[in-house]
């Protein structure tokens, strides 16, 4: 099973690189960008066939190691297997 897991800032978190890339897309010709929060994604592998316990395995991963939740919020996707994201 396949999984994708994003990471950004919270809202109520400055994000400079997100600032710093919507100002360089202003100066490139893109002016109607109003923001841009700039995160990480992880594509990962599961092994099994419950999307339930990937979830929950995925969760706990995020609570672990992938996100810092203090200053960031994640969202976790199944991407086959798990039925709808």
């Amino acid at each position: 099973m396949k999984a994708r897991v994003t990471v950004y800032p919270r809202r109520e978190i400055l994000d400079p690189q997100g600032k710093a890339i919507r100002d360089a897309l202003s100066r490139v010709g893109f002016a109607g960008v109003d923001d841009v929060r700039a995160g990480k994604s992880f594509e990962i592998s599961l092994a099994g066939e419950d999307p339930e316990a990937a979830r929950r395995q995925l969760r706990d991963m995020c609570e672990k190691l992938l996100a810092n939740t203090v200053v960031e919020d994640y969202a976790v996707e199944l991407l086959d297997g798990g039925g709808q994201p």
